[in-house]
């Protein structure tokens, strides 16, 4: 099979977006080498631009996951592949069909230099923001579990007992699969979130059992959304905050009054390739 595809840098979450068609039955295998040859990448789609229901493309991540830094930087790859693009410094939206998510994603862009974009993504609404308790290892709490589209994630802030799985990463990994399967969710990501003098920091551990994929990631659009969304709903309003992570910076926008959650950042291509591969 030969495939064309490209890998993207969205605040180090770097992201690999095949455009060859591929069946879905054929989609995990087709992932499972593309990323065995190139380590770096932590997660893949698959992009259609032949949508049928009046949006620009369609987005089916490998694990039938929803993800924001995926949808992103698949609008900019297709803002890229357009001759009549947008010059540097102008906005412009996409609106995008994405595994994991019922309505169409929008995704504001703006060029800032070849290949590279600024983003905003209009996430998903949490479906649900509930106290939950955990326990691992001898170590126990309650912790906000936001249920997303397509995803769900624990926020694990500094202040609970089981923030110390940070430090423990293999328990943390089994924690995360074993939680997954007794919540029933399509995806489950741990985000231990630092809340203290300065902007929060925050390091995602992502579990997708679709895809078979296991990555301390170096940021999360879903993550960094959910922890924005537990905050903003515990403090009673809108907040706007910025988390840094160990590729970079996303910022995040929750109202919990309107349930809108925006996410901020930004996506750079780093290579493009058309290859023959066994699939």
């Amino acid at each position: 099979m030969r495939v064309r595809y490209s890998i993207w840098d969205p605040s180090g979450n770097i992201t690999a977006l095949v455009e060859s068609p591929v069946p879905v039955e054929r989609q995990s295998a087709v992932a499972a080498e593309l990323m065995a040859r190139h380590p770096a990448v932590e997660q893949l789609g698959f992009v259609s631009w032949q949508a049928e229901d009046g949006t620009d493309a369609v987005l089916r991540m490998a694990g039938g996951e929803f993800c924001g830094n995926a949808s992103m930087s698949a609008a900019a790859l297709l803002q890229s592949r357009l001759e009549s693009a947008a010059p540097s410094g102008a906005w412009i939206t996409r609106s995008l069909r994405v595994s994991g998510a019922k309505q169409p994603v929008a995704v504001r862009l703006c060029r800032e230099e070849e290949g590279v974009y600024r983003g905003a993504v209009c996430m998903p609404k949490a479906r649900a923001i509930v106290e939950t308790a955990f326990r691992w290892g001898g170590l126990s709490g309650r912790l906000p579990l936001v249920r997303m589209e397509g995803i769900s994630h624990v926020i694990v802030s500094d202040a609970s007992p089981l923030f110390a799985l940070k430090d423990r990463p293999a328990e943390a990994e089994e924690a995360v699969k074993a939680w997954c399967r007794e919540l029933g969710a399509e995806g489950l990501g741990l985000m231990f979130l630092e809340l203290g003098e300065g902007d929060p920091r925050l390091t995602p551990l992502v579990y997708i059992p679709g895809s078979g994929t296991l990555f301390w990631e170096n940021s999360c659009a879903s993550g960094s959304s959910a922890a924005g969304m537990a905050l903003a709903a515990e403090n009673g309003r809108a907040l706007r905050l910025t988390l840094e992570q160990p590729g970079g910076r996303l910022q995040v926008e929750s109202d919990p009054e309107s349930g809108e959650t925006w996410l901020y950042g930004r996506t750079a291509l780093l290579g493009q390739y058309d290859t023959e591969i066994r699939g």
